[in-house]
């Protein structure tokens, strides 16, 4: 059975996030809440979390994992980013974006694009999650949390608990949280391709 941790959404407990960090490393595959509707989040290189995050999405292997990080400055270890690419990423994070980039040599094979060598990145606007990474001290290896045959994330914690009590370790509720995806934009060309309109403003991209 998962277990369930309820925290403050502005002051999430230190304790509770310490215990989530510690099944994240330990190998757990957790459900947390963010700005745009709940995802699913291990550490990165966890080959079983990556099949637990298919087997429950019913993904294939061309899905597009993305890494959550807490501020922009950690983007560079994970992904290649020419200046513009640089500079445009800057001006709207945090925020309600993902990002497809070339991934560099640190993000685990199994997480990339079979084909393209890329990744989505991504730093949201949502203090539970700053928390955990900033507790965690690395990225999580994320994919939103959305079930066969529904068009949006599920927004309550205690219904998500339910629902996957035994497909997941964990689920971490700050509150109700929106369902709105990001909006998902593909860096690895010569220009910006907004490829899902969502939550962040895709303007500065088209």
């Amino acid at each position: 059975m998962a277990q369930y941790y309820d925290v403050h959404p502005q002051n999430p407990q230190p304790r509770s996030i310490r215990q989530i960090v510690r099944i994240l490393t330990d190998g757990g595959l957790v459900a947390y809440p963010t700005d745009s509707g709940y995802a699913l989040g291990c550490v990165l290189g966890n080959a079983e979390g990556i099949a637990r995050i298919k087997r429950i999405r019913q993904l294939d292997d061309k899905h597009h994992f993305t890494l959550v990080v807490d501020e922009f400055a950690k983007l560079g270890a994970y992904v290649d980013m020419d200046n513009w690419v640089f500079r445009s990423i800057k001006s709207v994070t945090p925020g309600s974006y993902t990002f497809i980039l070339p991934a560099t040599r640190e993000v685990p094979k199994m997480m990339q694009h079979p084909k393209k060598r890329s990744v989505g990145v991504r730093i949201p606007q949502h203090r539970t999650v700053q928390a955990l990474l900033e507790a965690l001290g690395e990225p999580m290896l994320s994919s939103t949390l959305l079930l066969p045959g529904e068009d949006e994330s599920p927004t309550d914690g205690w219904a998500i608990k339910e629902l996957l009590d035994h497909e997941v370790d964990a689920v971490l509720d700050s509150g109700d949280v929106v369902s709105e995806p990001t909006t998902v934009v593909d860096m690895t060309g010569d220009e910006p391709v907004v490829l899902r309109q969502g939550a962040g403003d895709p303007s500065p991209f088209e």
